[in-house]
């Protein structure tokens, strides 16, 4: 009697670790955004906006739908917390809070503000 054996076949890669969808949801974006986020935080560039946006850049999300805060206060020391965030759809927005007061990186879905704002206040122009 012969025995028959079965194909074997490789099992299909699967990513590691979550991804940009951009036709996806901010629901589906999340895991993604907060990934980067934490990734910034670890770096030790954690009082830079620009390294957050940068790496959100990078990542896949769209520079024209963020927005960030100031780095500094008005009278020049480092700001105790700095949020930036990306307008996701028609009425969401991925949200990211850093800083001393918050002891770490934070991340949120947050409806969208007025004239699809997602950060309430002055915000810092992303211009680099």
């Amino acid at each position: 009697m012969t025995a028959s054996l079965a194909p074997t076949t490789s099992p299909t890669p699967t990513p590691e670790g979550p991804t940009f969808h951009p036709d996806g949801t901010a629901e589906d974006n999340l895991p993604i955004f907060t990934l980067v986020t934490q990734q910034v935080w670890d770096s030790g560039q954690t009082g830079s906006g620009r390294a957050y946006i940068d790496a959100l850049i990078a990542a896949g999300f769209n520079r024209d739908d963020m927005q960030v805060t100031q780095d500094a206060t008005t009278v020049g020391n480092p700001a105790e917390s700095i949020q930036f965030s990306v307008r996701w759809g028609a009425d969401s927005c991925l949200v990211g809070q850093f800083g001393p007061s918050t002891g770490g990186a934070v991340t949120a879905i947050m409806d969208q503000l007025a004239e699809g704002r997602c950060l309430v206040g002055n915000t810092r122009p992303i211009d680099w």
